[in-house]
């Protein structure tokens, strides 16, 4: 495995990219960065701070305010904000409803693109590579890493695999809100959800995790060599 390898992760909510990601990353020994929870961790900060997340204006002015710290170790990651430990805090189900207007935020994506490109610099400067997970990271974030893939799931399997994280809840209802997220993501205006130029569709439908990461690691084996 290339030291400099970026692995390109991206999909629609419920796709299986986080445990996947993680899985993969912790298989090759590579960092692993999570950026949608630097998303919510925005939303969280924004939530608690009052601002209004229906406000773009609002919410640009406050873009650049709080400290965020990713930590990319795949079997532990870890995300503060303003020094604070947020990691369960951000999976709230308020959080949840507020991602998605905060992330279409322009000022918001262009200050985390920054925070983004900068934690791969640092892994591939460290010799260690890293998977990146999200919704614009082939496209947009690092269009230049070795391997991108495009994970998806039927809107069913991704809201019976996001209502048994949650441990609770109507299946019905986690559709119809993946669903509702879906639309905001490939609609937005900056950075929509898109399947990355050269990137690998991958169904994760019938599979189980092991299965999926299985795939996904002989795809990153195959898709580096040489990088």
């Amino acid at each position: 495995m290339s030291s400099s390898v970026v692995v390109a992760m991206d999909g629609p909510s419920g796709s299986g990219k986080s445990s996947t990601s993680r899985g993969v990353a912790r298989r090759l020994g590579l960092r692993y960065l999570d950026t949608g929870a630097q998303f919510r961790a925005i939303t969280l900060w924004m939530l608690r701070h009052d601002v209004d997340i229906h406000d773009p204006a609002a919410v640009a002015a406050q873009a650049e305010t709080p400290v965020l710290v990713s930590g990319t170790d795949p079997a532990a990651p870890t995300i503060t904000v303003d020094g604070d430990d947020v990691a369960d805090p951000i999976r709230s189900a308020e959080v949840t409803a507020a991602v998605s207007p905060v992330a279409t935020v322009p000022a918001v994506r262009t200050r985390l693109l920054e925070l983004q490109r900068s934690i791969i610099a640092d892994a591939l400067a460290a010799g260690t590579g890293i998977v990146v997970e999200g919704r614009d990271i082939g496209s947009v974030v690092w269009p230049d890493a070795a391997v991108k893939l495009y994970l998806t799931a039927d809107a069913a399997a991704r809201a019976a695999r996001r209502t048994a994280e949650n441990g609770s809840g109507s299946a019905a209802a986690t559709e119809a809100d993946l669903l509702r997220r879906d639309a905001i993501d490939s609609s937005r205006t900056t950075a929509p959800l898109v399947v990355p130029d050269g990137a690998v569709h991958l169904d994760t439908t019938p599979y189980g995790l092991d299965e999926v990461i299985d795939r996904v690691v002989a795809i990153v084996e195959r898709e580096s060599v040489g990088s």
